[in-house]
């Protein structure tokens, strides 16, 4: 039995040209009585072929997802699209209005809510919308992230990894279409709540980013995006391609190698990582130190990396507690690709 959601659109999905409205979620706040939440919606369709979702703002604190996003609403022409691109630039509007990882409304982090619930909270009901009403509609997903307030991460493009082997081909296939300067497969330690695990189990091809972070905008990381997005859109056929595209060949895949590729904080102080991103580094070496300042006669808590790989990511604030992700290591992935 199909999930009953209160959330209605203005826009209408099979109808050709280009829209743009929004998809209103009703909410009813202290100050609001019979309010919405409207999350921006854009429909651009021309023709017969496929339908690709493209989101952004699943995470508010991640930019250059909404950013690029925003320019393709309002410059792709649906002349030169063959087929359909759904794009949800914002889609997690809250957080991307306060610039938070996690939405201020109910604190929930989006990416770790799918497949939703439509009768849940508003990031709970905005993730069951999509899983429930905008992936079954959809041949391919793109969800462009970056590293947030967190963390500072290489640009790369992002292999959802799918149990079917002919899928996980069509993933890897996209995702080196995409042309990012690194291309890793992350599983994100088996977590099946994000939005990727989520289009993949509904079967579309799919399509990750990690692009810079710490809180700012990358002229670099919007430079990849840009290009990015429109070269996935030319795979699969609704846009043409563009020329002096890199061979998949040219660049680099990596895989987080599981749990010893993070390096978490030992205890509560200031992280100083040893090692700028892209380093080699080897399992046992020190990778970075947390201080007690404090206390300061108390040494810091020396960590190490427990793999061999190179420095993919790194916090970006240097006050961390317990627990924290400081540093991920990618290293060569071993496993089949097309």
């Amino acid at each position: 039995m199909a999930r009953k959601s209160t959330a209605f659109v203005t826009v209408d999905f099979d109808k050709p040209g280009k829209q743009s409205g929004f998809i209103h979620i009703p909410h009813s706040p202290h100050d609001d009585a019979w309010g919405t939440t409207r999350i921006p919606v854009a429909v651009i369709k021309n023709g017969e072929g496929p339908t690709a979702i493209l989101q952004g703002g699943n995470h508010g604190d991640e930019y250059e997802g909404p950013i690029v996003l925003g320019e393709m609403v309002r410059e792709l022409d649906p002349g030169a699209v063959q087929g359909r691109v759904i794009l949800l630039p914002a889609i997690n509007v809250a957080a991307v209005e306060a610039g938070r990882r996690t939405s201020p409304v109910d604190g929930l982090n989006m990416n770790r809510t799918y497949p939703g619930d439509p009768g849940g909270t508003i990031t709970q009901q905005t993730s069951a919308f999509v899983n429930d009403v905008i992936y079954p509609i959809g041949d391919a997903f793109l969800d462009l992230h970056s590293g947030g307030s967190s963390l500072d991460i290489l640009p790369s493009a992002i292999i959802e990894p799918a149990a079917d082997p002919d899928h996980h081909k069509r993933n890897a296939a996209a995702v080196l279409a995409f042309g990012a300067p690194l291309t890793v497969v992350v599983d994100n330690l088996g977590e099946r709540r994000t939005s990727t695990a989520a289009s993949v189990a509904a079967g579309l091809t799919t399509v990750g980013t990690e692009m810079g972070g710490g809180g700012t905008v990358s002229l670099e990381a919007l430079k990849i995006c840009r290009r990015g997005a429109r070269n996935v859109l030319a795979h699969l056929g609704i846009l043409e391609a563009s020329p002096n595209q890199p061979a998949a060949a040219d660049r680099p895949v990596l895989t987080i190698p599981g749990p010893p590729g993070y390096v978490f904080a030992s205890a509560n102080g200031v992280f100083e990582g040893f090692h700028p991103l892209g380093t080699e580094v080897r399992a046992g070496q020190e990778a970075g130190r947390v201080h007690h300042l404090g206390d300061p006669s108390r040494p810091p808590e020396i960590l190490h990396y427990a793999a061999d790989g190179i420095l993919y990511g790194r916090r970006q604030p240097g006050r961390v507690v317990s627990g924290n992700c400081c540093l991920v290591i990618a290293a060569p992935y071993e496993g089949q690709l097309p």
